[in-house]
């Protein structure tokens, strides 16, 4: 008994030593806060954790994918190698939020390789560190053991050491990411489309989301217990979420990290994981204000459907073309304008009986304007694609520059072209086929020096650095709500809170400028007069509407001039004041003059912020032209009109206190000497 007592006694001291030592890898971001280890379990499943300034932020997650055809990509593994690199360098946008974009980061890539007996598979994982965030993608390469991959999903866990706050919504709905915004405990989540925003206990943001989302199905988070949440991809109608052929990279799996708000906000994480520019010279995309035949359907009594009330016709066309001359506005969206609203199929080259579709694209080049096409799909997408080069020939020789496209649909989904002619089949908004089709459309507009504004898009993901020429999408619950109900956006805080989830992930057309603040049936709009202005400074587009009817903004000059002014292609941008769904106020600087532009939103709380300008360039003294939120104002009632005016002269390190009202903003001009 005694010396069985001993060898129990020995194997509990000497457990560890007994054990082969699991190898893993370390990597840190360049200024060595965040630390990257990668390793495997009990379980020969790889895994990643992180922390951040010594602290966990990521506790040890799974990596890997499960196959429709064969053994899951999940465990048996172990590290083969690895190797390290680096980069540092700046390269310039051709329009955006800034001109100059650093990245400057550090890179590992492990290799794992899978025992025989699991499938003998490579799978490969390459991350980067970056001083404000990570991203992180497989990499299959060619193996004799598998020629495509047939992906039921990715088992990819993100296991969030610390609780806190969450801003989501739902993944997976037929409204796509047209949705009101929760916010609710991290562990409240359920399955949330990404960005998704959070705010942990000891004060650190993160946001999830992704990079480069080329042929491959996008990827919501599902939660999977406590905090730990595990990516899952968008269904497909053909069993298996993703079918590649090997060798193929994934897209990044994407985390900012910043100690506030603000810092989320500056990241361009994104956009660095994102390859360069494939069109070369873009000169030809243009950043510009537009009006649009729109609002009047969106409000009534216009219709998209030829008849009595038919808003796209020609004389309203020109109308609407001298009104975007007289004021400065570059474009004119025309929504109807084309056979099929009526019933049927779209006809995307044939114009409605009443529009004559050469003569005002003819009549706005004359005017210094140009017509902005429209593609509404009504997401009948296999007859889209079935006309799609011949539509944007149409327009690349009539001279429209840019493109909005639409694809509206119910619960039933995307109907795509089935196996055989005339055949169809429902897929996803965000499935890798739609993923396909949207780039296929970016493509093909590119050969004629098109634009593309998606609405009803699959999220952004940074790939406006590679093309350029797709130049902002929807993606969101847009101001068109607004018309519908005072709260159909959830209210005053919708905005603030779009600023730190879906604007993280690029440019959003969220059609401000209803200077009216009414919509269908006089309805009124949970949003002060001001605010209307600093939606132009919160939420980025290059290309930015005036959406209210043109008499309308004529009815208020002083604010029409103002959206005249502002730009919508910047050398720089910075929030200097906000907090996650509360308030945003940006500073942005003109690429084209020396003004700086300063404004933004607030939710339906009143408060006092005190601004400084320390953005200022030394020496200089501005003169600041402010509208502002009146004595009074709030969205609540009528008073929501009340804005005020002040010109004032400012120089760097000033401070200025800002009142903002419920549901209010503001906007500034900063010009340079008297």
């Amino acid at each position: 008994m005694r010396s069985l007592l001993a060898v129990f006694a020995l194997l509990a001291a000497t457990p560890v030593a007994a054990q082969p030592a699991r190898p893993s890898e370390t990597a840190a971001s360049p200024d060595g806060q965040i630390v990257l280890t990668v390793s495997t379990d009990n379980d020969e499943r790889p895994t990643w954790s992180l922390s951040r300034k010594g602290k966990l932020l990521i506790a040890p997650s799974s990596l890997g994918f499960l196959l429709t055809d064969g053994p899951a990509l999940q465990r048996g593994f172990r590290i083969d190698s690895a190797e390290r690199g680096k980069g540092d360098a700046t390269w310039e946008l051709p329009w955006g939020e800034r001109r100059f974009v650093r990245d400057r980061h550090n890179e590992l890539l492990v290799r794992f390789q899978q025992h025989e007996s699991r499938g003998g598979h490579v799978m490969n994982v390459r991350f980067r560190l970056f001083d404000d965030g990570i991203g992180f993608r497989y990499e299959l390469p060619e193996q004799p053991a598998m020629k495509t991959a047939r992906i039921a999903d990715e088992v990819t866990e993100f296991d969030i050491a610390s609780p806190g706050t969450a801003w989501w919504i739902t993944g997976g709905e037929w409204n796509r990411y047209e949705q009101i915004y929760q916010k609710t405990p991290i562990d409240g989540v359920a399955t949330a489309h990404t960005p998704i925003t959070m705010r942990l206990d000891d004060g650190t943001h993160l946001a999830f989301h992704e990079a480069a989302l080329v042929d491959y199905s996008a990827m919501w988070l599902k939660r999977a217990e406590g905090r730990k949440f595990r990516a899952t991809l968008s269904p497909s109608s053909g069993g298996p979420r993703v079918v590649r052929d090997l060798p193929f990279a994934t897209p990044w799996r994407t985390i900012r990290i910043a100690d506030d708000a603000a810092g989320l906000v500056a990241s361009d994480l994104e956009l660095n994981l994102n390859e360069p520019n494939k069109l070369g010279d873009v000169r030809w995309v243009k950043p510009m204000k537009y009006i649009g035949i729109w609002w009047g359907m969106i409000r009534g009594p216009w219709s998209w459907g030829e008849g009595p009330n038919h808003g796209a016709t020609t004389a309203r066309a020109k109308q609407y073309i001298d009104f975007a001359a007289k004021h400065g506005f570059g474009g004119v969206l025309v929504e109807g304008w084309n056979t099929g609203w009526n019933g049927g199929l779209f006809d995307f080259t044939q114009p409605a009986a009443d529009f004559d579709l050469k003569g005002v694209a003819d009549y706005a080049r004359q005017k210094g304007v140009t017509l902005i096409g429209h593609h509404e799909t009504n997401g009948h997408v296999a007859n889209y694609e079935a006309q799609l080069d011949d539509a944007m020939k149409l327009y690349g020789r009539l001279g429209v520059t840019s493109v909005k496209t639409g694809y509206v649909a119910d619960a039933g989904g995307i109907i795509a072209p089935g196996d055989r002619p005339g055949e169809t089949r429902r897929e996803w908004h965000d499935g890798q086929w739609q993923v396909r089709h949207h780039q296929r459309v970016v493509d093909t507009a590119a050969k004629y020096h098109i634009s593309v504004n998606a609405h009803e898009p699959v999220k952004d993901t940074g790939l406006r650095r590679t093309w350029p020429n797709w130049i902002t999408r929807e993606g969101a619950r847009g101001m068109e709500y607004n018309s519908w109900s005072a709260f159909a956006n959830g209210g005053p805080d919708h905005e603030p809170t779009l600023v730190y989830t879906r604007m993280l992930s690029g440019p959003m057309d969220y059609t401000p400028g209803v200077l009216s603040l009414a919509g269908s049936n006089e309805v009124p709009m949970a949003s002060t007069l001001a605010k209307q202005l600093g939606l132009y400074l919160a939420i980025y587009s290059p290309v930015q509407m005036a959406a209210d009817r043109i008499e309308n903004l004529a009815k208020y000059p002083r604010e029409l001039a103002f959206i005249g002014q502002v730009p919508t292609d910047w050398a720089e941008s910075r929030l200097i004041a906000g907090e996650v769904g509360d308030y945003a106020i940006f500073a942005r600087k003109d690429r084209a003059s020396a003004d700086w532009y300063v404004g933004g939103v607030n939710d339906g709380t009143a408060r006092t912020l005190a601004l400084r300008f320390d953005f200022l360039e030394p020496g200089k003294s501005y003169t600041a032209t402010i509208y502002r939120d009146g004595d009074g104002a709030t969205y609540l009632t009528d008073a929501r009109h009340r804005i005020a005016y002040e010109t004032i002269r400012v120089k760097k390190g000033d401070q200025y206190k800002l009142w903002l009202a419920p549901g209010g903003g503001a906007a500034m001009r900063l010009h340079p000497g008297k």
